[in-house]
């Protein structure tokens, strides 16, 4: 006999397989229902094995053998003590496999915070003794203040040319250190490229363009101490410097002049426009439909986001394309007077399922916090009607 025979009893009905001895000619047997059932030899047989006979005399030697010295080097244990160290090791090999040992690969979705959709980035110094300014260290950290994880690539550049100094992957809301420079560094980093790709993991997400920034350090800056501030990121002053705002990347460091002067034309007519809109005259080209002045006297602006107001037809467009229309008039009208502090303009955007105003009020919230904002007159707009105020 050996272990894993299959064998039957002799003097009642079942059978198994042989699990293990113990001393006295008793040996384990292990039914279906994995159960271990002690019999004496002489109460079982072999069935699934060929050498019965032979196997049988080997194992009733071995159980019957009495102690004798053990050979040289050795020491000779009993069948009892054997079988007990099969336990033992039995006993071990579960404990090692107890699932409350095991390592946790569950990784809690990260959490979302209102207004984090927007992404908000910053590169952040962080000096290591703040009142040791002009000799201590500082810390190098990559600000994600946003819902989205970010694959970012940190560039230094070296007269013409460009060398990576720092990749990977930062999770949402969360701030990442990358490293400690001396003051000997700063000219090293005086011209810094950031890269970002945006995403999420566990959900759909709206797209985010890729953001590409250029970033001139300032060394006189790390020499004063009222450049670093206080903040939410740190508990100690800190001087951030802004890759991303609100979906809005910093400009970049090298001005095209040829889109300068663009600009420069494109804003001289944009005040023709707007000031054809304020004394009642003719709506010129290129006007933005339904923006209209209420009077001369107090120029209250009034911009009616109706699609049928802004659009000649909405035919092949999906209420998801005629939303994003109207959110980008609103958009365009705020930043056409933005350089107008004190301005008042008035958006209809009417009741329905509200769908529009809380885009708007969103907007207000988040993209225009500056800009101060309330229901309009109720007697003139009804209740379909916004007033923002440019600070």
């Amino acid at each position: 006999m050996k272990i894993g025979d299959k064998v039957s009893f002799l003097s009642e009905k079942g059978g198994g397989k042989i699990a293990g001895f113990k001393a006295g000619g008793i040996v384990l047997v292990e039914d279906e229902d994995g159960f271990q059932i002690p019999m004496t030899v002489k109460d079982i047989v072999v069935i699934g094995s060929t050498d019965a006979y032979d196997m049988g005399k080997m194992v009733t030697s071995r159980l019957n053998t009495p102690d004798g010295p053990a050979p040289e080097g050795k020491q000779r244990m009993s069948i009892k003590a054997k079988m007990q160290n099969i336990e033992n090791d039995q006993i071990v090999n579960e404990k090692d496999d107890d699932p409350s040992e095991r390592e946790i690969s569950f990784r809690k979705p990260a959490e979302e915070r209102k207004g984090g959709n927007l992404l908000t980035a910053f590169i952040a110094f962080v000096p290591v003794d703040i009142k040791e300014i002009t000799n201590t260290r500082f810390e190098i950290y990559l600000v994600n203040d946003s819902n989205y994880f970010m694959h970012y690539m940190c560039l230094m550049a070296d007269g013409a040319n460009w060398s990576l100094r720092y990749s990977g992957e930062i999770e949402p809301n969360t701030k990442l250190y990358l490293d400690e420079i001396g003051r000997e560094n700063l000219n090293e980093l005086n011209r810094l490229c950031v890269q970002l790709m945006s995403f999420k993991k566990d959900r759909p997400f709206v797209y985010k363009p890729a953001i590409d920034v250029q970033i001139r350090l300032d060394p006189v800056k790390f020499y004063k101490l009222h450049t670093f501030h206080d903040s939410a990121f740190f508990e100690s002053p800190a001087l951030l410097y802004t890759i991303v705002d609100h979906d809005t990347p910093v400009r970049p460091l090298v001005v095209d002049a040829k889109q300068l002067k663009a600009e420069m034309f494109r804003r001289a007519d944009d005040e023709d426009k707007d000031h054809a809109y304020l004394t009642g005259q003719k709506e010129p080209d290129g006007a933005i439909p339904g923006l209209k002045a209420r009077s001369k006297d107090d120029q209250l602006i009034v911009m009616d986001l109706h699609a049928d107001a802004l659009l000649d037809t909405i035919a092949g467009m999906s209420p998801a394309d005629i939303l994003n229309y109207q959110l980008n008039k609103f958009r365009s009208v705020l930043d056409r007077f933005a350089q107008k502090k004190g301005q008042k303009i008035v958006f209809i955007h009417g009741k329905g399922e509200g769908v529009l105003r809380r885009a708007i009020i969103n907007d207000l919230n988040y993209r225009y916090k500056k800009y101060q904002y309330q229901d309009a007159s109720f007697q003139e707009y009804g209740y379909g009607a916004t007033q923002v105020t440019i600070k």
